[in-house]
């Protein structure tokens, strides 16, 4: 693993996983499963692709805070966050329901390239039209795509998922 120097100090470079890898969903509890289940069939989108979001962004945790002030279990920045409906981003069906119609916005854009998708989730979808409508090479959207990829397998598969 190649290191990459920020503010000094030296960052490991993020593990990229292998195309078919498979990767066991984070324990959720049950009301939170159903939440999300339930939003993904309100929103019409995958739950599979809710869940590998969620298990990615905030391991189920609906108090999660990042340091760049992303909120809750879908990690909405404040102004994603209103802007897909969420009057209170702190709430998690707030959060669920406008993250995911922020991912049925980024599929129609993305014509259904969930790959893309996913990588416009983390790095933004100007970055993803600017690098010619392909994953951005930034060291953090090329370790993501493939890890959220590898829990929707897992989601995906009634003999992995916990859903």
């Amino acid at each position: 693993q190649r290191a990459s120097t920020r503010l000094g100090r030296a960052v490991p470079s993020p593990v990229i996983l292998s195309r078919d890898a498979v990767l066991q969903l984070p324990q959720a509890p049950l009301e939170l499963r159903k939440l999300i289940n339930q939003v993904a069939a309100e929103v019409k989108i995958p739950r599979a692709l809710l869940h590998a979001v969620i298990a990615t962004e905030s391991r189920y945790n609906s108090g999660a805070v990042s340091p760049r002030g992303a909120i809750g279990l879908m990690q909405l920045m404040p102004e994603t966050a209103l802007r897909f409906g969420a009057p209170d981003p702190y709430d998690p069906r707030d959060n669920v329901i406008a993250g995911a119609r922020y991912l049925k916005f980024l599929l129609k854009l993305f014509g259904n390239d969930v790959e893309l998708v996913l990588a416009a989730y983390n790095a933004g979808h100007g970055a993803v039209m600017r690098a010619g409508n392909r994953i951005p090479q930034y060291p953090e959207t090329m370790a993501y795509v493939p890890k959220v990829m590898a829990y929707m397998r897992c989601a995906s598969s009634a003999a992995c998922r916990r859903t």
